[in-house]
């Protein structure tokens, strides 16, 4: 680690899906970043040469999508896990580290979209992530595709429409859900139409924009309190 603070690396797919509360939390904690936009033409760096920890952001694409950019991210991904230098995944970014260690992406049981409830799993490392607590907590999810457990990865957090919701290996923490997100986020996803819409009518964990909008009052700052939580023991893990 660096002699003052971690620097870190932000993979970001889309202009609409940028770091919003991580950016905000590593800025207010003084942790330098560097966030590479694929989508505004940045390239992602050929390796982490200078970097200390690694965060990987979502998409509305496929991980399994022919692009090179997200095979440059399993490159990274790989790499990280070598080198023991602390990687999140935040929804596709979850998919991309468990493709990148060997495992398969495929449809979700049930795509989830919206403030969903998770349970955490009664397992130490579950604990350490995301904290003390048997009921269900609820967290922000937009995904269509989930993934499979890769080799060595400890299942950290299930829910019903989805088993498979967040996996740990070494020092690296991998989520279906967005941990990440903002109020002005939530408000700008929720306000665009799309298959979701329809699928609100139909399916317990989709809901309606307004209902999105809706529960930022009720879940957003314990859902933050549980990101800051996330994010602090992510960087804990950097080598000194």
């Amino acid at each position: 680690m660096s002699a003052l603070r971690p620097r870190v690396l932000i993979l970001q797919h889309l202009s609409t899906d940028g770091p919003a509360f991580l950016g905000q939390w590593l800025s207010e904690h003084g942790v330098p970043f560097v966030a590479r936009n694929t989508a505004a033409g940045h390239e992602y760096p050929e390796t982490l040469a200078g970097f200390d920890a690694m965060a990987v952001l979502g998409g509305e694409m496929s991980a399994n999508d022919p692009l090179p950019s997200l095979r440059q991210a399993e490159v990274l991904i790989r790499e990280a896990v070598a080198r023991n230098l602390p990687t999140l995944g935040h929804c596709l970014g979850v998919q991309l580290m468990a493709r990148a260690l060997g495992a398969e992406v495929r449809a979700s049981p049930a795509p989830e979209v919206g403030w969903q409830p998770m349970q955490r799993a009664a397992h130490p490392l579950a604990v350490d992530w995301f904290g003390e607590g048997d009921a269900p907590c609820t967290v922000f999810q937009w995904h269509y595709e989930s993934f499979d457990l890769p080799a060595g990865a400890t299942l950290l957090a299930s829910s019903t429409a989805c088993p498979h919701q967040a996996f740990g290996i070494g020092p690296h923490l991998a989520m279906q859900f967005h941990i990440e997100v903002d109020a002005p986020k939530i408000a700008y996803w929720s306000g665009e139409d799309g298959e979701h819409v329809e699928l609100a009518t139909q399916l317990a964990s989709v809901q309606t924009g307004q209902a999105m909008r809706d529960g930022v009052a009720t879940h957003l700052a314990a859902h933050q309190r549980m990101a800051a939580r996330i994010y602090s023991r992510w960087l804990s893990r950097c080598e000194s």
